[in-house]
């Protein structure tokens, strides 16, 4: 991370906000997606897929989900009729958004603590922002997070850069004063390619170890947040 801190005094009140990923890293959607993903299936006459199979499928927005759900069931759509598959999974998994879905271990709790010392939540996501906030406020935690940029909001998703430089323009801040924690190779090479800091939680929806993903620091669990952070504002040295 060297580069990031460009003095010992740009350590104090670090980070200024935090961007969270939001599926596998906040939230464990994977049942209510599977359920929708089955659903969807069933529709064209094929067999469903299994959370645990699912679960490897989620990343990089709703579209390729669904080209991975048909291609594991043997039928592979593609052009129009992957798009039209498409629209019909957003409006099946948008009657299953929090059925079965739940707080990740932390982050209900770290999401608070953050909030309350005054440092700005943001959540960025390749989910559709109107999906995301509806989950946000399901948990009671969307009067605590200061902007959701998805991954309809416009700008490119990740591991483009896009969508946290938005989200730190909107937050009228600069990478260097901000953290990103997330679960997959996107979440962490977003932070690289804007230039920020990173975390890295394990049992999130990825193929690709936490400990591989080459972000700053891993924990095994948000409630490991706090200590990250605060092995990040030591020197480089230090740290070594």
């Amino acid at each position: 991370m060297t580069g990031i801190f460009a003095n010992d005094g740009d350590r104090c009140g670090w980070p200024q906000a935090i961007l969270f990923d939001l599926d596998g890293t906040l939230i464990d959607s994977a049942p209510d997606i599977a359920a929708a993903v089955n659903e969807l299936l069933a529709q064209d006459g094929l067999p469903p897929l299994s959370v645990d199979a699912v679960r490897g499928m989620i990343g990089n927005g709703v579209k390729k989900l669904v080209e991975r759900a048909y291609a594991a069931s043997g039928k592979p759509v593609e052009a129009d009729g992957l798009d039209q598959a498409t629209d019909r999974m957003m409006g099946i998994y948008g009657k299953h958004l929090t059925h079965f879905t739940t707080m990740m271990p932390g982050a209900m709790e770290m999401v608070a603590a953050y909030h309350g010392a005054r440092v700005k939540i943001g959540v960025v996501t390749n989910k559709p922002e109107a999906f995301t906030h509806e989950i946000l406020k399901h948990f009671g935690i969307d009067g605590q997070v200061a902007v959701v940029v998805g991954g309809d909001t416009g700008p490119a998703r990740k591991p483009a850069p896009d969508m946290l430089h938005h989200a730190l323009a909107t937050m009228g801040l600069s990478a260097s004063r901000a953290l990103m924690v997330g679960d997959s190779p996107a979440d962490i090479g977003a932070a690289k390619a804007a230039f920020m800091a990173s975390v890295a939680v394990h049992g999130g929806y990825t193929t690709v170890p936490a400990d591989e993903l080459g972000a700053d620091r891993v924990i095994s669990s948000l409630l490991e947040l706090p200590a990250a952070i605060e092995a990040l504002k030591q020197p480089e040295r230090a740290r070594n």
